[in-house]
């Protein structure tokens, strides 16, 4: 049976990754300040992206993520191994993407994913420490012109 804490803790965590992809999909990019440990790594690496600490994520999401008009980012099944105030966490993220290509065509496609966390509880409750996409498949992805890298957005 699951003591109280550990229901809490689920459920806190739950809601700490459902207001990731809610910040995301809103590009709020600065409510990643409040899912993310001021010195968390996020690693977006492995499904094209970058890799690098808050501040420099929210700076390359604004610029990777415009010429997406839209998007959703749908966590769910988060296996969670609980220990203390920390915890790992791998969940399931569904990612349907609108691309508008620079011609103004648009095509919707289809990214399946998981995150790997670490996550920690701070003063302010359960937060990301690191964060690492591992990519599972993408389909009907259209040709893109390759995603500005860190230096390209810390300019």
């Amino acid at each position: 049976m699951l003591s109280l804490q550990e229901m809490s803790d689920r459920l806190e965590i739950q809601d700490l990754l459902t207001r990731y992809t809610h910040a995301i999909d809103t590009r709020d990019w600065d409510a990643l300040d409040d899912i993310f440990t001021p010195d968390a790594v996020i690693d977006y690496s492995e499904t094209g992206g970058a890799r690098g600490g808050v501040a420099q994520i929210k700076r390359w999401l604004a610029v990777a993520m415009a010429r997406f008009p839209f998007f959703q980012h749908m966590v769910a099944a988060p296996k969670l191994e609980l220990d203390g105030d920390s915890a790992r966490c791998r969940s399931i993220l569904f990612n349907p993407m609108l691309h508008r290509a620079e011609d103004g065509t648009e095509q919707l496609f289809f990214v399946g994913l998981w995150y790997r966390d670490r996550l920690v509880r701070t003063e302010s409750g359960w937060r990301i420490a690191e964060r690492h996409e591992e990519m599972g498949y993408a389909h009907n992805a259209p040709p893109m012109s390759p995603i500005p890298t860190l230096a390209e957005t810390d300019r």
